[in-house]
């Protein structure tokens, strides 16, 4: 097992962290890593569920933050092990989202007294289904170790405070023809052929832009798969359009349902998948008081991130993490050593008061 000092330089924890492999599902290592070095911390009360650990103070604070970030990583790309260059750490990883969690574990082991009780929550499985998430796990099964005021994850964000999340739809659109053999080609209709106008009207769609506390959310609907066809001498009965859409918080799940269905009446459409966004809560007293202190500019997320499942919780929730949120998945991610050390000073003024 990988042993992890959370006490140790913040660039070491994060290379170590980047070094112990943990794409989704293979977490055990890690998490085993990290339970035993909170484990040796007299100030947390530690639990594991599955491959998730959950750490927390117990002081009797007025308030109670959750600090969260996900152990697992997607496949590598050849971008193992780490390498420092200059002041950039590359690694599988190191920008979504061990530096995060580097951040996070330092602050479990070394804040004994924080003047807000903290949850500190490194759970699995957050880069594949839904159903798989660990956030779910630990809601099913100790549902009071996810209630609090306020969530932080530490998801990339540039040292920055990105507020709220949109919500995802995916969803089939469905173009019917009539099948013949393309030797007599005209005695049949190619659905194929008729999914140009559901093409062209994607095309030129053009996506809304929603203000919420003063932030813009910019919605996007695309085709991201095109399936048709059996065989190659086969005119094609059906054509099916795989569209995703990025909706702004402000729609609710039916309402993003009824928009994309209202764009395209005349087809069949089943949506496979949608999930809401999360609003981005400024005006909120724990929210308001982070970001002050933060000292930073709020963005809006344009992404899908956990969040969103805390602000089904009832728990207001943002994302401040070190790293570049367009390296996320890139084979050539990095997490900037300066993010690194302005998140843990941040973070840690704020929670010793």
């Amino acid at each position: 097992m990988t042993a992890l000092n959370p006490a140790a330089d913040l660039v070491d924890l994060t290379r170590a962290l980047v070094d112990t492999p943990s794409e989704s599902g293979d977490e055990a290592d890690l998490a085993d890593a990290v339970e035993s070095a909170l484990r040796a911390c007299p100030h947390l009360r530690v639990q594991r569920i599955g491959s998730s650990v959950v750490a927390r103070t117990d002081s009797g604070r007025a308030e109670r933050v959750i600090i969260g970030g996900h152990l697992d990583t997607v496949p590598t790309a050849g971008n193992l092990p780490s390498r420092l260059d200059g002041e950039l750490l590359y690694g599988l990883g190191a920008c979504d989202m061990k530096g995060g969690l580097a951040v996070a574990l330092r602050l479990a082991a070394t804040l004994t007294a924080p003047v807000r009780d903290v949850t500190y929550v490194f759970y699995e499985c957050e880069e594949v289904s839904g159903d798989r998430n660990g956030l779910n796990r630990i809601a099913a099964e100790c549902p009071d170790l996810l209630k609090a005021d306020l969530a932080i994850l530490m998801e990339p964000s540039g040292a920055s405070v990105e507020a709220g999340c949109q919500g995802v739809l995916n969803a089939d659109i469905t173009v019917r023809g009539e099948r013949a053999h393309t030797a007599r080609s005209w005695m049949g209709v190619n659905a194929a052929h008729r999914a140009a106008a559901v093409l062209q009207r994607l095309d030129d769609h053009t996506a809304e832009r929603i203000l919420i506390d003063g932030l813009e959310y910019r919605e996007g609907l695309n085709a991201v798969a095109v399936r048709a066809g059996i065989a190659d001498n086969v005119v094609p009965d059906t054509c099916v359009i795989t569209v995703n859409l990025r909706f702004a918080p402000s729609r609710s799940a039916e309402q993003a349902e009824t928009y994309l269905r209202g764009l395209f009446r005349e087809y069949e459409i089943e949506v496979t998948e949608v999930v809401p966004g999360a609003l981005p809560g400024l005006g909120q007293g724990p929210v308001a008081s982070l970001v002050e202190a933060l000292g930073a500019t709020p963005r809006p997320k344009l992404g899908w991130t956990d969040v969103a499942r805390f602000a089904a919780l009832g728990t207001p929730a943002l994302n401040y993490g070190p790293g570049d949120p367009a390296l996320a998945h890139t084979a050539g991610e990095y997490v900037s050593i300066g993010q690194l050390r302005e998140c843990e000073a941040r973070l840690q003024a704020w929670l010793s008061g």
